[in-house]
């Protein structure tokens, strides 16, 4: 029976389906973390393979490792909601299983989260001109830059952020669509809460074959699906945006897909001539 009374700072969740190459490398990594008061929460999404055996492995070794197993299938964002139902911590920090976490990197978010308290969820950030990390902005603000000034905070994903728990409760957590989950989410957030900027390299993203990211779904309707959560938040009552800003915005976003379906049609000619 694991225990539910252990209040740690930090809950790590690690979703996992199918990860035997990687799941090692992913808990080691946040085992060997400068920050220690953490929980690992790890959720296999009924694997088929050898993953829930390589938790369990971990599970045994170290306390702070808590291994569940869904009966079902539940798919990507409904089970990092499930890994989130498990958490005591006050912070929530995905992490995933293949993955892998810089030594240095919770501590980091967790030191910049308890600096500014009023915030709700911090995000990686590029470097700014005017202060030094962290750096906490409103809701207004971090529209205006991911939108207007470059910044793509929106974009990012959930290994990037870490996130209150009590924020995540009362946004409802994930909405369960598929691809877009953490852009909307993101999106959510920032109508209601100041959000912490820290700096990017605190985690490594592994890139490879099977991962969603580069499925023939992803291909056929990110871009779709990105674009209607953008105007389902620009058009949502509680949008942090005047009506001018509003403006702004949606001519922004209209010129950056021009601009990316020019590069893609350049794209496309050039590997058509190296054919």
């Amino acid at each position: 029976m694991k225990n539910q009374n252990i209040k740690p700072k930090l809950s790590v969740l690690m979703t996992a389906y199918n990860r035997e190459n990687f799941i090692s490398e992913a808990i080691e990594s946040v085992l060997a973390s400068t920050f220690t008061d953490f929980e690992l929460i790890i959720v296999d999404d009924a694997s088929q393979d050898t993953t829930v055996e390589i938790a369990k492995f971990y599970e045994d070794l170290d306390h702070r490792v808590k291994v569940y197993v869904n009966d079902i299938n539940l798919g990507d964002y409904p089970n990092r909601n499930k890994a989130a139902s498990y958490a005591n911590g006050k912070y929530l920090k995905y992490l995933d299983s293949d993955d892998i976490i810089y030594d240095y990197g919770l501590e980091v978010m967790v030191k910049a989260m308890e600096k500014f308290e009023f915030a709700g969820f911090g995000l990686a950030s590029k470097v700014s001109d005017e202060k030094p990390f962290p750096i906490c902005i409103s809701p207004q603000e971090i529209y205006l830059e991911s939108f207007i000034g470059n910044f793509d905070h929106f974009g990012r994903g959930p290994g990037s952020g870490i996130i209150k728990n009590e924020v995540f409760k009362n946004l409802g957590g994930f909405s369960g669509k598929r691809m877009i989950g953490d852009t909307e989410f993101w999106l959510k957030c920032a109508r209601y809460y100041p959000m912490v900027k820290f700096p990017f390299d605190l985690y490594w993203n592994r890139i490879h074959g099977i991962q969603e990211s580069n499925s023939d779904y992803a291909k056929d309707f990110y871009k779709q699906l990105r674009n209607t959560v953008y105007g389902e938040a620009l058009s949502h009552s509680d949008c942090p945006l005047d009506e001018s800003q509003k403006m702004q915005v949606q001519k922004a976003i209209k010129k950056k897909n021009r601009k990316k379906q020019i590069v893609e049609s350049i794209n496309f000619i050039r590997r058509k001539i190296n054919i």
